[in-house]
């Protein structure tokens, strides 16, 4: 249930941007992922095959990373968010190790109404970064989000 405080469609601007606390990324936070996902690669959950690799030690799954990224986005801005739409030109830069901080930065790139005014896409720039304000993965994503109610009569809203 959404509080007073998630923010409707209208109430972000173009060029306006939030940034999310740090979550650290945990060593049971790749093995739980590896269960979910069924993805045991050894560059994620064996420390001894990882030390073989140019990373020297297990690294996170990058869709483990976008997960979290996603829902500290979520919250940073709270949104009134109906869905995900896109996922586009996303890039995974740099790995993500056990101990890490990370946090995203969102900026509001484009809105658009949708449903008559009921509804409206909002296109981010999200950034996730670690602890050392270093880029580990970045892209663009589309959300729908809840509009307040359009005022009656207006037909200029598609």
């Amino acid at each position: 249930m959404y509080s007073d405080r998630h923010l409707y469609f209208d109430d972000v601007e173009i060029g306006r941007e939030w940034e999310s606390p740090p979550r650290t990324v945990t060593s049971a936070d790749i093995a739980d992922f590896a269960r979910l996902s069924g993805d045991f690669n050894p560059i994620h959950v064996d420390e001894e095959f990882a030390q073989t690799t140019p990373f020297r030690r297990p690294i996170a799954h990058g869709l483990l990373t976008l997960g979290i990224g996603s829902g500290l986005g979520t919250n940073y801005p709270p949104m009134r968010t109906i869905a995900v739409l896109h996922i586009r030109d996303w890039q995974f830069k740099d790995p993500v190790f056990p101990g890490d901080a990370i946090r995203v930065r969102s900026k509001v790139l484009h809105k658009e109404f949708r449903g008559r005014g009921k509804r409206g896409e909002i296109t981010w720039h999200r950034t996730v970064l670690n602890q050392d304000d270093r880029v580990v993965q970045e892209g663009i994503t589309v959300t729908l989000v809840e509009c307040r109610r359009p005022p009656r009569g207006d037909s200029d809203i598609s």
